[in-house]
């Protein structure tokens, strides 16, 4: 692996500055192995998408950056709103929401609200490293699980796994659908395009342990790398079929804003043989732009590439015998705890 240092990237908000303390002394992971983790206050924890192409409505995310480090992480400039970079500050200062099982206990309490399915990790992944320290995302499990609310959880880390016992509770209601994102199977490649996550056999070794729970469980190989690894889509699909997963879903990779120095920087250091052609290929998907930013075709592509990419995934999908759908969320079910701790049906 090389050990050229990475370059910074100019942060385009950088007259914005974030001053906050960090959790705490009593906390011993405040500053750990390089990485700063600092009290996000927000007063909210579920966001409302407004984008047709994410198959959500509201998604809750305990942790705002990720030390898992992924080259090619499209959510990387949410950083820079913060006031930090999108490439060294994205995986090294990371804002921690403690509140978050409390503001997610509030939000579902509120009048009127209709069940309508929360996914966990809608921007950065919830199964993080320190999330076996914190358990926010378990403790937001916890709240779900007491209101009976449908979630759906995808994640590079096989962490998801210290939480079986809730997530076999759920399922047994049709509450939840637990996603593996695997790019590649290739473990020498997957330790340097995305080396804070788990390695991609563990992360198919929880796909069959999920299943064999009885946890609706997919894979979905994300991002598609023109060049680098789209021709690692059947072997993925294929594994996954063998471990028992329901659904494979695919996206191709996005370069928002700062995501597109971050990842050629680091295609340069580690394959500078593969520049010009991963370039491309993704200006084949992206109409010979090299990103795309419209709903419908941001996720996919578009033109002659795109269609044949998305006519592999089908063949492979129905060659490995993969379905397409996950079993119907139960949003009859969900109900509100009195504070007394006894349930009242919910209007």
């Amino acid at each position: 692996m090389s050990t050229q240092r990475k370059e910074p990237v100019a942060n385009r908000f950088e007259r914005i500055r974030l001053e906050t303390d960090d959790l705490g002394q009593e906390d011993d992971f405040s500053s750990r192995d390089g990485v700063d983790y600092l009290s996000d206050e927000s007063k909210s924890v579920v966001v409302r998408n407004e984008s047709p192409d994410l198959g959500f409505d509201y998604s809750l995310n305990p942790y705002r950056g990720c030390t898992h480090a992924c080259a090619y992480c499209y959510a990387r400039p949410t950083h820079e709103y913060l006031g930090f970079s999108a490439d060294q500050d994205f995986e090294t200062k990371i804002l921690v929401k403690r509140n978050a099982p409390e503001l997610f206990d509030r939000f579902l309490r509120r009048s009127g609200w209709d069940a309508s399915p929360v996914a966990f990790s809608g921007v950065t992944d919830c199964y993080q490293p320190i999330e076996r320290k914190l358990n926010l995302t378990a403790k937001c499990l916890e709240v779900a699980d007491r209101f009976s609310q449908p979630v759906s959880i995808v994640t590079k880390n096989a962490l998801v796994e210290k939480d079986i016992d809730r997530l076999i509770s759920m399922s047994r209601r049709n509450l939840v659908h637990v996603y593996l994102s695997i790019t590649t199977l290739d473990r020498e490649l997957a330790s340097r395009l995305e080396p804070g996550t788990s390695s991609p056999r563990s992360r198919i070794d929880a796909v069959k342990r999920l299943s064999d729970s009885g946890v609706p469980t997919g894979v979905v190989i994300a991002p598609v790398i023109p060049g680098l690894t789209d021709d690692h889509m059947a072997s993925i699909i294929e594994a996954a079929a063998k471990s028992g997963a329901i659904q494979c879903r695919y996206s191709v990779l996005r370069l928002p804003g700062a995501v597109r120095p971050v990842f050629f920087n680091w295609l340069r250091r580690h394959f500078p043989d593969r520049v010009d052609r991963v370039k491309g290929r993704i200006e084949a998907l992206r109409d010979g732009q090299l990103n795309d930013s419209a709903f419908g075709s941001r996720m996919r592509g578009s033109g002659e590439a795109a269609d044949w990419l998305a006519q592999m995934f089908r063949a492979f999908t129905m060659k490995f015998g993969v379905r397409d759908q996950m079993p119907e969320y139960n949003r009859q079910v969900f109900k509100v705890p009195n504070s007394n701790g006894q349930l009242s049906l919910f209007d």
